[in-house]
């Protein structure tokens, strides 16, 4: 059993950081642990200097963050991305006619699958894992199709001393051959000779907060390095079960106008396909990211 006293679950994200108040916008957290949406913002308009500012330290205090009631066009959605850093194209995934940076999210009566079906972080098997997503939904079905984010901080601090001495300074392979390979072929996808793959700290360290979370996730963790295959599967089932506990997660129920901003170095994502044979439609764009460390 996970000792989930060992740090409490609402300690600020950002390490020794409290929350004060913000001036510029409005969030509202979703859970103590991760989740906030933010009010008082029209992304369609020019963001001053110091509202992008409070947005990019909301997101770094929550790990994801909401707006709703936004209606962009693909440009505006490209141009927000822009203000996080530079943009990352999808290895595999087919885009917008004309913008290569906006990614297909969509599931209809016609689908094999949705995007996003298991936990995982965006694209880690990339040697630069992007740095966060950024996803606007422009069509929802009647209900269903929510997305699950849980905070890999609180994965990480939530494990015994001794898992995580167990876990220092070991890497596990990211890889996307057998995610990507036929995937979007009903899309009329080819396929690339390879697809990215990378070897990754078990545990990161957060390039900005500078604290430790957990970096393995179900959907492109294959196998730890430098331990027998029996073992590393044994421990790779422990540490993603572990991860997708209720207690690290705040789930998101979209409405058309609906954007989400979530930051792939500490936590993880589920999208429910749930609402077959119904619509969900949307874009996304992503950020490109550093190599963890």
């Amino acid at each position: 059993m996970m000792n989930l006293k060992q740090k409490p679950l609402n300690a600020p994200a950002v390490g020794g950081m409290e929350t004060d108040s913000y001036r510029y916008i409005a969030v509202n957290k979703f859970t103590p642990v991760i989740g906030a949406e933010i009010g008082g913002v029209n992304l369609g308009k020019e963001l001053s200097g110091a509202v992008i500012e409070e947005i990019r330290r909301a997101f770094l205090e929550n790990l994801v963050i909401f707006f709703r009631g936004q209606d962009l066009t693909p440009d505006q959605h490209v141009a927000f991305g822009k203000l996080f850093g530079e943009l990352h194209a999808h290895p595999a995934a087919p885009s917008e006619a004309g913008h290569p940076e906006l990614m297909v999210i969509a599931a209809d009566e016609n689908s094999s699958r949705a995007n996003g079906e298991t936990w995982h972080t965006d694209v880690s098997c990339e040697p630069e894992p992007p740095l966060g997503s950024i996803l606007y939904i422009k069509q929802t079905p009647p209900c269903g199709g929510d997305t699950l984010f849980a905070n890999m901080y609180a994965a990480y601090d939530a494990l015994s001393p001794q898992m995580k001495t167990y876990l220092d300074g070991m890497t596990a392979i990211h890889d996307g051959e057998h995610v990507y390979r036929g995937l979007y072929a009903d899309l009329g996808v080819k396929d690339k000779p390879q697809y990215p793959r990378a070897h990754h700290p078990v545990v990161r360290t957060h390039p900005e907060t500078k604290r430790k979370c957990l970096y393995v996730n179900a959907g492109f963790t294959t196998a730890i390095d430098g331990v027998p295959p029996d073992e590393s599967d044994a421990i790779l089932r422990f540490l993603i079960r572990h991860a997708a506990h209720p207690a690290f997660q705040c789930r998101f129920r979209w409405a058309p106008g609906s954007l989400a901003f979530w930051d792939n170095r500490c936590a993880q994502h589920h999208a429910v396909w749930d609402y077959w044979p119904h619509r969900r439609y949307g874009n996304r764009v992503t950020i490109k990211g550093d190599r963890p460390f």
